[in-house]
């Protein structure tokens, strides 16, 4: 897992966030949850769920509740709040999912679309080629910083003392 330097994982209302393996949380992301408000995964209540090889691009806004299963992609500037995006899902850039929406497996959600109604996210179209290769592209790249960072900045100690490790800490 990489969550960049300039991401927010904001922990002050609704939690837990869960963020699986070999996803990516990039540059100006911001991950925020309601109160009180969960979603259910594998009788586990989160704020938000983001599975296994998911990239949450630039400025990205994700709302929990919010479930994103595994090989989904997220586009820049998206906001995906209190929506369901299933596996494999392609977000384009500038959309929003809101109101509770279930984005079907394997969908594609066009640049700047606004699905807040289920018709709307029923009728979505398969993702292009283009778009999955796309999101392939993005996990490669983005499994690469981990070691990077590791490489460049070694173990250091934040303000209460702790030994971390970069590389151990972004996975």
């Amino acid at each position: 897992m990489f969550v960049a330097p300039s991401a927010t994982l904001r922990g002050d209302e609704g939690t837990p966030f869960f963020i699986g393996s070999s996803s990516n949380i990039q540059d100006g992301v911001i991950l925020h949850g309601l109160a009180n408000t969960t979603i259910q995964v594998a009788n586990k209540s989160y704020s938000i769920f983001i599975g296994n090889r998911v990239s949450i691009a630039h400025g990205a806004i994700i709302h929990g509740p919010c479930l994103i299963e595994d090989d989904a992609f997220v586009g820049f500037k998206a906001i995906v709040f209190n929506a369901y995006v299933g596996r494999g899902s392609y977000i384009s850039n500038d959309a929003l999912l809101t109101n509770g929406v279930r984005i079907a497996p394997n969908r594609f959600v066009p640049p700047g679309a606004h699905i807040d109604t289920q018709a709307k996210a029923d009728s979505l179209v398969a993702v292009p080629k283009d778009a999955k290769e796309l999101a392939q592209q993005v996990i490669r790249v983005y499994s690469e910083f981990p070691p990077s960072y590791d490489a460049m900045f070694g173990t250091h100690r934040c303000s209460c003392g702790i030994a971390y490790n970069h590389a151990k800490l972004l996975r």
